[in-house]
């Protein structure tokens, strides 16, 4: 069993910009703690400010009722008494002392020598057993100290490993190592000291953090620390949801995490901190598990030929078929199906042209444009077949203090016509050089009676746009759409279905 230490409310609190409120911090620790079943986590630093410590008080009051106060751990410092004070104030049963893991960092930094730095912390570790804390115990640069200072990471384990200390928690505080030298060292002091229980803490310097922690725990190391989303200093740390299923997919280990809660507590996170989550994320990015080419999703639909173990509905997720100009008719059934829209063979060819159109104008297409898509060419695709009126030129102006103003090149009947006009607005513009043509022409033109604009549902800003304009001609109503990214061309093309209907 590979156990799991998640230290985003501490250490992916060191994201820039990142601050938790008390009542987020609250609300990440529940999730992760009785949803996710994370094994323990990292709440804090101790002595940051008043502020942090009333976040912690209240989030240890929360654990103690709920009997999760041991899963709970503040950072604390080679301090002599004060930071396990700080801790034990606020409610909180253990302490991660942060200690040097490199002879640079104790002689440089501290300017003391090895043997001073483990009096120093043998002095914290009784301080806390005194109060009945437990100590895991931080190496801080164990990365650097174990390539360049081996002997002086050895001195600190034989003074140290005998002391009432749960874990010794080695960190690539600079994420420096990757997969190849983490699985050496890490062996080298699991051989070394076979009782002591290790923690491996990787950063993401090098794109390599989720690499390094499958070679930790190939290596023999049994608990790995993580962030959500992978939150961090610098490139952050080994994200959550990478590594859960790295350990279950690729390393055959089992945890106590609920896979299916990781989209959840993801987008928490992502609420709360501001830092949002790349599209492209693994397991919780909004398009990996979406297909865009047509041939995936047929071979989805034959015996789930581009499946592989990361099967959506492991992680609260649901697999989506894009449309666009890539997409095939697979992916177009596959978004029907899911509507419960069924189209025949013909139908089906005419929307698949609209989409791939459509698709050049926008990133995607989604589920909610398709009735829409369906609603204006198999609505009007009649027309389409027979067009006596097109436009072949239109410019529209806009500018501040000025009235619109619309150029437009149509032609009727294999005649080109141009003409120009201003209006209250670029459509309105564009209507009134178009009567200016059929007046000049002497043919009737419709009157507009009502125009109405529409979206699919979510709000997006690049949403299609769905205009139905409804008309009188010679005593009889009726309405046309057209359906685009922008508003004016949507009710330009409502218009030339229009004309082309009248013509009829």
């Amino acid at each position: 069993m590979i156990e799991i230490m998640d230290t985003t409310l501490r250490d992916g609190e060191q994201t820039s910009g990142v601050s938790f409120a008390a009542h987020e911090k609250l609300g990440i620790a529940q999730v992760l703690l009785n949803e996710m079943k994370v094994d323990r986590i990292e709440v804090a630093s101790a002595r940051v400010s008043e502020g942090e410590f009333e976040a912690v008080r209240r989030v240890a009051r929360w654990a103690e009722r709920t009997g999760n106060l041991e899963r709970l751990e503040v950072l604390g410092f080679v301090d002599g008494d004060v930071s396990v004070k700080w801790i034990e104030s606020a409610g909180c049963r253990v302490i991660n002392l942060l200690c040097k893991g490199s002879y640079k960092h104790v002689t440089a930094q501290l300017h003391k020598t090895p043997e001073e730095h483990i009096a120093d912390i043998r002095t914290v570790i009784h301080e806390a057993q005194k109060r009945n804390m437990k100590v895991n115990l931080y190496l801080e640069d164990w990365s650097n100290g174990i390539q360049a200072s081996p002997e002086y990471v050895f001195q600190m384990m034989d003074a140290l490993k005998d002391e009432p200390v749960e874990h010794f928690m080695l960190p690539d505080t600079l994420g420096i190592l990757n997969p190849s030298n983490t699985y050496i060292y890490c062996k080298q002091m699991i051989e070394r000291y076979p009782e002591v229980r290790f923690d491996f803490h990787a950063h993401n310097d090098y794109d390599l953090a989720v690499g390094n922690v499958f070679s930790a725990i190939q290596a023999g190391i049994r608990g790995v620390h993580t962030t959500v989303n992978g939150l961090g200093e610098r490139a952050g740390n080994a994200p959550l949801s990478s590594v859960l299923a790295v350990i279950k997919d690729q390393l055959k280990e089992n945890t106590r995490l609920r896979e299916e809660k990781i989209n959840h507590v993801s987008r928490m996170v992502e609420t709360y901190s501001g830092i949002r989550i790349p599209t492209n994320k693994p397991i919780i990015g909004e398009h990996v598990f979406t297909q865009c080419a047509g041939v995936h999703a047929d071979g989805d639909s034959k015996s789930n030929l581009y499946y592989n173990d990361l099967l959506p509905e492991r992680f609260g997720r649901v697999r989506e078929y894009a449309l666009g100009k890539t997409s095939g008719k697979a992916n177009i059934r596959k978004n029907l199906e899911a509507l419960g829209i069924d189209l025949d063979e013909s139908s089906m060819r005419k929307v698949t042209e609209r989409i791939i159109e459509l698709g050049d104008k926008k990133e995607m297409v989604t589920q909610e444009d398709l009735p829409y898509i369906i609603s204006d060419v198999l609505h009007h695709d009649n027309l389409a077949e027979e067009q006596k009126i097109r436009i072949l030129n239109y410019s529209l102006s806009l500018a501040q203090g000025l009235r619109p103003v619309a150029t437009l090149k149509i032609e009727i009947d294999g005649e080109a016509y141009e003409e120009s006009a201003s209006g209250d607005g670029q459509y309105d513009a564009f209507v009134r050089a178009l009567r200016k043509i059929y007046s000049d022409l002497g043919r009737p033109f419709p009157m507009l009676t009502n125009y109405t604009v529409s979206i699919p549902p979510g709000g997006r800003t690049d949403a299609f746009v769905q205009t139905v304009i409804s008309w009188n001609y010679a005593g009889v109503n009726f309405k046309t759409r057209g359906l685009d990214a922008d508003q004016t061309e949507a009710a330009i093309k409502a218009t030339v279905k229009m004309l082309n209907k009248i013509e009829k």
